[in-house]
């Protein structure tokens, strides 16, 4: 089932979704799917600024090359990341571990885990977890 809001292709037997950050149109895998879902939420919803929102950007963490799914920027410095998975994969520590890993080089205010069905964020200065994105005014 997919929603109007979205813009979608076929191409070589294979299905694309068009992410309007990235300004192209991707695979859609099921984790893309959750994170286009996630994309939507953020600034069509909560109104974060598109402007802020940084998708898929390579980062080193030691001597590895790693992808973040999103960053949302607030005055220029790294504030939210948002680890995206697929419906049918659990929100578990090694997510978490991973979402950590990413926060070592990023050191954001907040880390959110959501496979489109749950989502779960830490507000790591109250040091407490909510079922929801931050508010971003």
């Amino acid at each position: 089932m997919h929603e109007e809001r979205f813009k979608f292709k076929q191409e070589n037997g294979k299905e694309y979704i068009y992410d309007t950050n990235r300004k192209k149109f991707v695979v859609l895998t099921a984790e893309e799917w959750v994170r286009q879902n996630a994309l939507y939420h953020l600034m069509h919803v909560l109104h974060y600024p598109a402007a802020v929102i940084s998708v898929e950007k390579q980062i080193k963490i030691g001597s590895r090359n790693r992808r973040y799914d999103i960053v949302v920027y607030k005055n220029s410095t790294p504030w939210l990341i948002v680890e995206c998975k697929s419906e049918k994969e659990v929100l578990n520590d090694k997510v978490l571990s991973q979402l950590l890993s990413y926060n070592s080089i990023l050191e954001v205010s907040y880390l959110t885990i959501t496979n489109g069905t749950h989502i779960m964020t830490y507000d790591i200065g109250a040091q407490t977890w909510k079922n929801e994105f931050p508010c971003y005014s």
